[in-house]
């Protein structure tokens, strides 16, 4: 598994000639031929205007009206003016899906509106808008899965893509039932004042250039700053053969500001983020641009002074929020279920046995408003809930999609996600966290005399069937005599989840969740996530160091 931090390309702007996917008339670059790296043809672009001109005019103010809470007003609405599809269609697309035999199908359509802006030594180094449409269409018998995906909308080719679905199933005299579409109601958890997507170039530059300037006046070793801007917006249609129908527009946007210090030869790294599902508003409510982009400096000048250490097993106290990169890697794949259906986890036959400290108690929870995990349904319409995984140290279930659910004998905890249109879905956690305990953030510092406190990582890997586990700090110190004392370079992590967790000794009442950009890797596709951890001491992790003795 892989977790890391949204930047340029996790959005998804590479042009296969194929995808519709091209600057769209609102986005104002008078001077296309001077801006580096985009790649489009003018022509691309006047073949392309009429198109989606044809479409904007079918949906206005549509993201507006949407997220200031009128989306009961836009019932059906989606699907006709996004994919220009009907509910025929879609009847006739379920039935070639379960001409075969299949004991369900389903259809997924996306269209999906995405935008960066690069900036890089004081000047825009990159500015794309994109738009992608498709759709994803899945027949499942047993544990069997059909899978094809279309990004021409026709009838001809999406009932093509059913049939090549449909071919897991061998039933040639199988008689196909669809029941009649019910529409759900999704949650609404991503009420936005100003979309990102909707918003003026002018406007986000004016955010991007508040960092820059801030980033290069916190220290005169700051000699270079990148601001990104990533912001996107999904807009959504699900229908399945068992009559589940739902619409979902879902928002997210990305700061991000990565800083360079320089001293004596000497160059160091800094790199901040915020975000969510969550409009232009953030910047007043919750973090300022020039914030992030003084922590990015402030990171990247503190690192020019920290000293090497030496490898060795160590008592380590995690920080509040961006630690939770471990819990997430290191424990809450092992929980989700295709994995221990398959009795490929270490956690696989072990509901209702202590695996852990009983101070652990970690919980599953896409219900959060405006965090980045955040769903109001699941990719199958399940509608996403708070899922205990481990009560005071007892296994108590897993993360299941549809099909992880069947096999378990259970219901889905609505945690079926899927990167696009052309993916399928799996199970995938989306805002996981450790539950505060009972100590105070300075007296778990003061019982460790000698140790670590890693306070933020670049990122981390797990191997699923073992727990091992691999994380890099990007900000650390030494504690000694209960203090946090110098800053550290070069420290990783290295242990096995489940081990670890039976050695978390104390645990914080300061639970804190991440505001960055946190992208989630499991077999090649990319979901955005949550998570949050209080202050933990864990009695020893074995450190890897770069100090030589």
């Amino acid at each position: 598994m892989r977790l890391g931090i949204a930047g340029i390309g996790d959005l998804g702007f590479q042009i296969p000639d194929s995808r519709f996917q091209i600057p769209d008339s609102e986005f104002q670059i008078p001077d296309i031929p001077d801006i580096p790296d985009f790649k489009f043809q003018k022509s691309q672009i006047a073949n392309r205007k009429s198109q989606i001109a044809n479409r904007k005019s079918q949906f206005p103010d549509r993201l507006g009206r949407m997220f200031a809470g009128e989306f009961s007003m836009l019932k059906n609405h989606l699907l006709d003016t996004c994919f220009q599809v009907t509910q025929e269609q879609i009847t006739k697309i379920l039935a070639a899906a379960l001409a075969k035999g299949a004991e369900f199908a389903d259809v997924f359509l996306e269209y999906r509106i995405s935008s960066n802006l690069s900036f890089e030594e004081d000047i825009v180094k990159q500015a794309r808008r994109g738009i992608v449409s498709g759709v994803g269409i899945r027949a499942v018998k047993g544990d069997q899965i059909g899978f094809a995906f279309s990004e021409e909308l026709t009838t001809e080719k999406m009932v093509e893509a059913a049939k090549a679905a449909a071919s897991i199933a061998a039933d040639n005299t199988a008689r196909t039932r669809i029941v009649p579409v019910s529409e759900l109601k999704p949650k609404d958890l991503y009420r936005i004042g100003e979309s990102a997507t909707d918003a003026e170039l002018t406007k986000k530059l004016g955010f991007i250039k508040q960092a820059n300037t801030a980033a290069k006046a916190h220290d005169p070793t700051i000699v270079r700053v990148n601001v990104n801007f990533n912001d996107e917006v999904r807009h959504l249609v699900y229908v399945n053969s068992d009559g589940v129908y739902w619409e979902d527009s879902q928002p997210m946007f990305v700061f991000s500001t990565v800083c360079i210090a320089e001293r004596d030869g000497r160059r160091e790294t800094g790199f901040a983020s915020g975000g969510g599902r969550i409009g232009l508003e953030y910047f007043d409510q919750k973090r300022k641009a020039s914030d992030i982009a003084k922590d990015a400096a402030r990171i990247a000048v503190l690192n020019l002074s920290a000293v090497e250490i030496d490898a060795g097993l160590k008592t380590v106290v995690l920080g509040n929020a961006e630690s939770a990169v471990l819990l997430h890697e290191a424990v809450g794949h092992g929980l989700e279920a295709d994995f221990n259906y398959k009795n490929l986890s270490n956690y696989s036959g072990r509901v209702g046995e202590k695996v852990a400290s009983d101070q652990c108690t970690v919980v599953d929870e896409g219900l959060f408003e405006n965090m980045r995990g955040t769903i109001n349904v699941d990719d199958e319409g399940n509608s996403p809930q708070s899922t205990v995984l481990i009560e005071n140290g007892i296994l108590r279930g897993y993360m299941n999609d549809r099909i992880s659910a069947k096999k378990l004998g259970v219901s889905s905890s609505g945690n079926g996600r899927r990167q696009a249109y052309n993916y399928p879905p799996m199970p995938r956690m989306t805002n996981t966290y450790l539950r505060a305990g009972t100590f105070s953030a300075e007296g778990i510092l003061e019982s460790v005399k000698s140790g670590i406190y890693a306070k933020s990582f670049t990122g981390g890997n797990v191997d699923i069937t073992k727990g091992d586990f691999t994380f890099s700090c990007s900000e650390a110190y030494l504690i000694e005599d209960g203090k946090i004392t110098t800053p550290v370079k070069g420290a990783t992590l290295v242990g096995n989840g489940p081990d670890v967790m039976t050695k978390v000794a104390m645990v914080g009442d300061d639970l804190k969740f991440t505001d960055g950009g946190w992208t989630c890797g499991k077999n090649g596709q990319m979901v955005p996530v949550g998570m949050g951890t209080p202050t933990v001491k864990v009695s020893e992790i074995t450190v890897g160091g770069t100090k030589v003795r």
